[in-house]
């Protein structure tokens, strides 16, 4: 005899306003343990020598490399639709 399947639970997800507004940012740095992928989401102004961290994201690489999926599978539709988004600079590495 096989065991019952506990029920599905529907999500309700959240979203404060001053979350729900979002926050623009121009740079992105990755870092990452053994464990954990820390990504810090900034915003640099123009001939500023300084640069807040307006949020960072802790999380484990399972749901990392799903992120980056999704995210990757994103961009193929948002060019797909909209046309290639071209890099200024390919040179300059991403952090």
């Amino acid at each position: 005899m096989s065991d019952p399947k506990p029920p599905e639970v529907q999500l309700q997800i959240q979203l404060d306003d001053a979350i729900a507004n979002g926050q623009y940012v121009n740079m992105a740095l990755v870092n990452h343990t053994e464990t954990e992928f820390t990504l810090d989401f900034i915003y640099v102004q123009p001939q500023q020598p300084r640069a807040k961290v307006l949020s960072r994201i802790i999380t484990n690489p399972k749901h990392m490399k799903r992120l980056m999926l999704a995210m990757q599978d994103n961009v193929a539709k948002f060019e797909q639709k909209f046309g290639p988004i071209e890099v200024t600079d390919p040179g300059t590495p991403v952090h």
